[in-house]
């Protein structure tokens, strides 16, 4: 029994601290407007009388130097129609997408009331996986295709440290990133500090706008990948006081350390264990340890200096 009681401390203690480190706000008084408009599913149920109607309705997705013959042959098109029907597949009415857009929607409307809802629009890009998602003030625009499930053989010619994140899963992170770099201040510092609690920012603001979204979503990372940099934290954070990386402004460091790629580059045995990345994960925690030892809002946090940050975080790695 007393066996029994121990282990039950301790996974409410671990369950507790699991609640306190979201930052769960009430937002349940905040209107929200979201309206999505699926023009992936108007484009391809086009045909060359319909076209001009189209056309008329979203002349800023038809540039007027393209003649109607592109557009006539992307909707006939055999594989984008074959990724538009794999979209409607995995998507169907999108109502679930819509209601968690919703919920990111209150979240970032109360972090930064003047944010107003852009107008969302559904596509088929053919693969353009570095524009999942666009945002602007009025638009937001979502490439269904790049998010039909990170194993589905149409992503076979991706690694697979992008292809895991080409799921409906990831959507809101990347809605959520997008949105965010809006509010992001931008640093002209190159120091390899600066260029990883900036990283670490814009980590945080996702805490703030996705509450119940795992660390592993937020950072794109398997549950190993995750495992594996929460075990290392210590050795990760020694490595770059022992090289003296923090204030050093070679800019290769931002694609050892921060750039999307498969593994990190210590040029040591544990890159091939490590997941890419680590400078911004190890950013993340060093901001997140300056919001838990300093009552800054979230607006403050991003017009705060990364040297400040670092210095006032009194960020200790775990051991």
């Amino acid at each position: 029994m007393n066996k029994f009681i121990s282990v039950l401390i301790i996974l409410l203690s671990v369950i507790s601290c699991q609640k306190e480190t979201k930052k769960a706000v009430d937002v349940s008084g905040i209107d929200v407007t979201v309206s999505i408009d699926r023009f992936d599913q108007k484009f391809y149920e086009t045909n060359v009388e319909t076209l001009p109607e189209i056309k008329a309705a979203y002349p800023f997705l038809f540039p007027t130097q393209n003649p109607d013959s592109i557009w006539l042959n992307r909707i006939n098109n055999e594989e984008e129609i074959i990724l538009y029907k794999k979209a409607q597949s995995v998507f169907g009415d999108f109502e679930d997408e819509k209601a968690q857009i919703e919920m990111l929607f209150k979240h970032i409307k109360y972090y930064h009331p003047l944010f107003q809802f852009p107008q969302i629009l559904t596509l088929i890009t053919n693969l353009d996986y570095r524009n999942k998602v666009l945002y602007s003030e009025d638009f937001l625009f979502i490439s269904l295709d790049m998010f039909l499930g990170g194993n589905d053989e149409i992503y076979k010619d991706f690694p697979l440290y992008l292809a895991r994140n080409f799921d409906k899963f990831q959507l809101m992170v990347d809605i959520g990133k997008a949105i965010g770099e809006s509010y992001f201040i931008p640093s002209t510092n190159r120091q390899f500090i600066d260029l990883i609690v900036n990283e670490g920012k814009k980590m945080y603001q996702l805490d703030c706008y996705l509450p119940d979204a795992s660390d592993a979503q937020k950072m794109g990372y398997s549950n190993e990948s995750m495992e594996w940099v929460i075990s290392n934290e210590e050795p990760i954070w020694k490595y770059f006081i022992e090289n003296k990386l923090l204030y050093s402004t070679d800019a290769d460091l931002y694609t050892r350390f921060v750039a999307n790629a498969p593994f990190s580059k210590f040029y040591i045995d544990i890159d091939k264990e490590s997941p890419g990345k680590i400078g911004v994960w190890l950013g993340w925690q060093i901001v997140r340890s300056y919001m838990k030892n300093n009552d800054v809002t979230l607006q403050q946090l991003l017009q705060t200096n990364a040297e400040e940050i670092f210095k006032n975080s009194k960020y200790k790695p775990k051991k």
